[in-house]
């Protein structure tokens, strides 16, 4: 089973049962993955320079922290998902 780089409207984790990593679902999951990787790289940078910015209120810094937060959730969703994937492979 894949984790699946979503949830479901409640917010649970949606999973693939498929030996076709070419399937059309496998691959829209690949390329949402490579687009919230991407994200995640530009969400860095604007927190990085939020917190250089002496000058950055209350707000900047709440925004930023919660972009960081949910591209975070992303990458560990992807990480465990591709984990997951590379153990089946091995195992």
């Amino acid at each position: 089973m894949r984790l699946l780089p979503w949830t479901n409207l409640d917010g649970r984790p949606c999973y693939l049962s498929t030996d076709d990593d070419r399937s059309s679902l496998s691959l829209l999951a690949d390329s949402v993955e490579v687009a919230q990787l991407a994200s995640g790289k530009d969400v860095l940078g604007g927190a990085r320079a939020v917190l250089a910015d002496d000058r950055a209120g209350e707000y900047a810094v709440r925004s930023a922290l919660t972009r960081a937060t949910e591209s975070l959730e992303d990458v560990i969703r992807i990480a465990v998902s591709r984990g997951g994937r590379l153990m089946e492979r091995d195992g």
